[in-house]
């Protein structure tokens, strides 16, 4: 113990200080856990490093100063800790080095530390691999398709993140919908959360998820070609394109991962060709799929910092969002722009005297989208964790493509700092804003979309429920808002309503709502045509045995139907005219695999649904930040 703390990971026993080399031999030690630790697990690791950790590892601006006072002694910082496997935290942690100073700490504890420090679910690099599954396809031919027709290649289904999908394309009509029926279900081995969005492409599925493994499916059967098996959690969808590699033409499948990792994997058989670290450092992730454009691939990069705020020894905060452009057949880096331009400096110093430093904040949490008119890049950043709050906080960015200068930005929301840790009437320390923001940030894709007068607009809404159009042509100049916020229960605790995206056709934008709906709103002028209410499913109540009201996946638009999905683990397909609903289905329950392992549905969240070439797919089991359930199974459905 250290001041009644338990020194995570680095301490002094008997006056020796636990080496990464210790660690990386007490890997070894970590047993098979059945099951694993859900996801809910990560809040409890994450509190555990707030509250036990920071006497003896901090990040490199606090390590640096702390070295210092310990006479020249240099203990790892939380970017070398971000590198470890959680096997090797966890074997520390029961029978290695720490276990002494880590025996009044609950077993579950230790693994929730483990997999908050190792980024993904302790054991999962021995269940999730294709060998340990059944129904592998016999055959493996050569891939070919094309990235824009009979596929969903992306989050947004190209490059402007329409997520619509013609008719033809999908292979599947208004008139079809009410017969889709489940075709085939895939288990995934140590998943307690389905958060990647599957690409289709070739015939063939692409999908991470959250036991740090990438996968490649048959599309009529389920069948497994590979897996790969990333660092950490993969919550990003992929991207397919062809590339030059090593002096031959190959189609490579692009992830992210939750350490701010890029793969480029063979995607006929799943070998790497090439890996990037955007962000060498503890709470960066990437969760905004990679977008490919001319030889390219453009990748934003997000950070969680702000959710180490309350420990009073950690010197926040230092991140900021940043946009990569990246060789694609080769994953060097062509530019890196921060959405923050200016780097963060020593501002005041909290009640125990740590350097508290800003600017900082505006993560970019989904794909960019490509114009390929004007040559630029859009994204949506997030809030600011510090005060006084960027510019370029909760704003629609512009980049130029080609050199990665900022164009123009627009502001949403100004002003808003809102580190976590700083909601409610607790006593706030001095890194807490003197005026907390709600934290609306925009966490979806902005849509480029044309009209049918040829007239040009870029469309996203950020979490306090208002859609925002600009003018790409007139240098993200406002042309209306609109508030879908009102259709929300005064009453009720959310405060947020719209994350992970819409959709849109040449006519209207789609948007589901955390107040329990669906909402359509006119492009020409903002105009709001329908919110359509979504009662929950009474079969999978959440707290106090109430119904899980609210929708957040992402919607998925054809020519006549919304799909959404929501907390209670419905997917439901609405008209697009009106919003009543045509086709439902039940996702949040047990199935039997096609590849022999246990698939159990939850809620639906963050990723949509995709359709291509007759078949419909959908992740389920989604935790998130609403206590959804969770799941482990990707569900294919076909009208036929």
């Amino acid at each position: 113990m250290m001041n009644g703390r338990i020194a995570l990971i680095l301490s002094y026993a008997s006056g020796v200080l636990l080496t990464v080399a210790s660690f990386r031999a007490a890997a070894q030690q970590a047993p098979p856990q059945e099951p694993l630790v859900g996801p809910p697990a990560r809040i409890v690791g994450q509190a555990s490093f707030n509250k036990n950790c920071a006497n003896c590892h901090q990040n490199a601006k606090a390590t640096a100063e702390g070295n210092a006072q310990q006479g020249g002694r240099t203990a790892p910082d939380t970017e070398t800790l971000a590198q470890m496997t959680p096997e090797a935290i966890y074997g520390a942690l029961t029978t290695g080095v720490m276990a002494q100073q880590a025996q009044n700490l609950e077993d579950s504890e230790k693994r929730a530390i483990a997999e908050f420090f190792g980024g993904r679910p302790l054991g999962a690099a021995d269940r999730g691999d294709a060998k340990n599954m059944t129904n592998h396809c016999t055959s493996n031919p050569a891939i070919s398709g094309s990235a824009t027709r009979f596929a969903w290649n992306g989050w947004g289904n190209g490059l402007a993140n329409t997520r619509f999908q013609s008719a033809g394309d999908a292979g599947l009509s208004i008139d079809q919908v009410p017969h889709l029926k489940l075709k085939w279900a895939f288990g995934l081995p140590a998943g307690g959360e389905t958060s990647g969005q599957p690409s289709i492409f070739g015939g063939r599925i692409f999908f991470g998820d959250y036991n740090s493994f990438a996968y490649s499916l048959d599309q009529a059967t389920g069948c497994i070609y590979w897996s790969f098996h990333a660092d950490a959690q993969i919550r990003t969808a992929a991207v397919i394109a062809r590339i030059q590699y090593n002096g031959h033409s190959t189609y490579a499948a692009f992830f992210g991962d939750k350490k701010a990792n890029v793969y480029a994997l063979d995607a006929r058989t799943g070998a790497l060709l090439w890996k990037r670290n955007l962000e060498p450092r503890l709470l960066s992730h990437i969760t905004a799929a990679p977008v490919f454009y001319k030889d390219r691939l453009y990748v934003g990069v997000a950070g969680s910092e702000e959710l180490v705020s309350s420990d009073p020894h950690y010197p926040c905060c230092t991140y900021r969002g940043s946009l990569s452009a990246l060789n694609a057949n080769s994953g060097s880096v062509i530019w890196k722009t921060f959405t923050i331009s200016d780097e963060p400096k020593p501002t005041q110093k909290n009640s125990l005297g740590t350097q508290l430093w800003a600017p900082a904040g505006a993560s970019i949490w989904a794909a960019p989208t490509i114009d390929p008119k004007l040559g630029a890049i859009y994204v949506g950043t997030g809030n600011a964790f510090t005060e006084p709050a960027a510019d370029t906080s909760d704003s629609i960015m512009a980049f130029d493509l080609e050199t990665g200068k900022v164009l123009w930005s627009y502001q949403a929301l100004a002003n808003d700092a809102s580190p976590g840790d700083c909601f409610g009437p607790a006593p706030k320390d001095a890194h807490c804003p003197h005026n907390v923001g709600p934290d609306w940030d925009f966490g979806n894709s902005p849509i480029l979309q044309t009209l049918s007068d040829g007239k040009r607009i870029l469309v996203a809404a950020h979490k306090g429920g208002e859609v925002v159009a600009l003018d790409p042509d007139r240098h993200g100049a406002l042309l209306w808002t609109a508030d879908l916020s009102a259709g929300r229960d005064p009453s009720a605790p959310v405060q947020v309503q719209i994350i992970w995206g819409g959709a849109a056709d040449e006519q209207n934008v789609y948007y589901t709502l955390e107040a329990g709906s669906v909402g359509a709103v006119r492009l020409v002028d903002g105009k709001i045509l329908w919110i359509e209410p979504i009662e929950p499913s009474s079969a999978h109540p959440g707290a106090g045995g109430r119904p899980r009201r609210g929708l957040e996946a992402a919607v998925t638009l054809l020519p006549g139907v919304v799909f959404a999905g929501g907390w209670d683990g419905v997917l439901h397909a609405l008209a697009s005219a009106d919003g009543h609903e045509i086709w439902e289905f039940d996702t949040a329950r047990e199935f039997t695999a096609v590849n022999g392992v246990a698939a159990k549905g939850g809620s639906l969240g963050a990723a949509g649904a995709v359709v291509a070439s007759g078949t419909l797919l959908v992740g389920s089991g989604y935790v998130g930040t609403g206590n959804g359930m969770p799941g482990n199974v990707l569900l294919a459905f076909r009208a036929d």
